[in-house]
């Protein structure tokens, strides 16, 4: 599965420019670059190897593209491309989106269309805000709030201008979307082996890190409406719970719960931990995987969104459990057969 990370963040964030600069890094090889323009991005002309109407080839290897119509349609676009030879064989995609954008869209892409899954697989989404005025966006702009509680990876720019508030704008993010890595920069400057990395066992790292940023039982309400909180269990769940409730979360909660992401103990599999994440009503389907990250076997749920009633979130858990584990014992009593799993 190739590996895709969405940039995003508000207008004049410093997101171009960020990308502007991981383009000129040797590490990007075997990169493609989905990008709206390629003068936004302002590419050197000696940094250009190869280029035709919507595909230009860097002489790092790395590979930029035009958004076509759709996005669905460019990402299908380079995967038949890739399988024909026709252009380098990439081995991660970076997609940078507009200013106004809500990334939600090209999250929910990436995890169901049948096509895309087959081939990508969803890495990070990172989003800049801006050191001078991200304060004053995340007042006003609720796209800007959308792009920070969705983040894995927070990334502070412009400091250099602003010191000033920048701890102001960490502390914010960091309550908001706690457990998201928080980065810093100057002129855009960072690395590719910085920003990129192993998706899945990083992101069993990030719950971790979630869980102790928002707190076990702790439910952190923010004056901007952004609500988070975190679901620890010390017992393991069914299989069956753990689809019945995230049917529950997707029938009920919608679109206000922005994200969630947890590392789950499924009794039928205990030496396996399932990783599972949401965006909105779409859940991905569990990654399972080989070994638990560490001695901690914990189920470990964070959640972010907006109004979610975190009693009825943690109540449904424990009732759909309750249910699942007596109808157990009743099939073991009596029995019948266990259902497939």
């Amino acid at each position: 599965m190739i590996p895709v990370t969405v940039i995003t963040g508000f207008l004049g964030s410093g997101k171009t420019t960020l990308l502007a600069r991981l383009l000129r890094d040797p590490a990007m090889g075997r990169t493609a670059v989905i990008v709206n323009e390629f003068g936004e991005i302002g590419l050197d002309h000696e940094l250009i190897e190869t280029s035709d109407e919507s595909f230009v080839q860097l002489s790092n290897g790395c590979l930029c593209c035009n958004v076509r119509s759709d996005l669905v349609l460019t990402l299908s676009d380079l995967a038949a491309r890739r399988a024909a030879g026709t252009v380098p064989r990439f081995e991660r995609v970076v997609v940078e989106t507009t200013g106004l954008a809500d990334p939600a869209p090209i999250l929910h892409a990436l995890m169901t269309d049948r096509d895309l899954c087959g081939v990508y697989a969803l890495s990070d989404v990172v989003t800049t805000i801006d050191a001078v005025t991200g304060l004053g966006t995340l007042d006003r702009h609720p796209q800007a709030l959308r792009q920070a509680a969705l983040a894995d990876t927070l990334i502070v720019t412009k400091i250099d201008v602003s010191s000033a508030s920048t701890e102001a704008i960490r502390d914010r993010v960091t309550r908001m979307n706690p457990g998201a890595r928080l980065l810093t920069v100057v002129r855009g400057e960072i690395g590719a082996a910085q920003l990129f990395g192993s998706a899945t066992p990083r992101e069993a790292r990030r719950i971790d890190a979630a869980v102790s940023a928002a707190g076990a039982s702790a439910r952190r309400e923010h004056n901007d409406g952004i609500v988070s909180f975190s679901i620890v269990r010390d017992e393991p769940v069914h299989a069956v719970t753990l689809a019945l409730f995230v049917s529950a979360l997707a029938e009920n909660c919608g679109s206000d719960l922005l994200r969630m992401k947890g590392i789950v103990n499924v009794a039928e599999r205990p030496d396996a931990p399932a990783v599972i994440h949401g965006v909105q009503h779409v859940y991905h389907a569990p990654v399972w995987l080989e070994r638990w990250p560490s001695g901690d076997r914990r189920t470990r749920l964070v959640f972010i969104g907006c109004g979610i009633p975190e009693p009825w979130v943690r109540g449904l858990l424990e009732l759909l459990e309750m249910e699942v584990a007596d109808e157990v014992k009743r099939r073991v009593i009596s029995g019948e057969p266990k259902e497939r799993r």
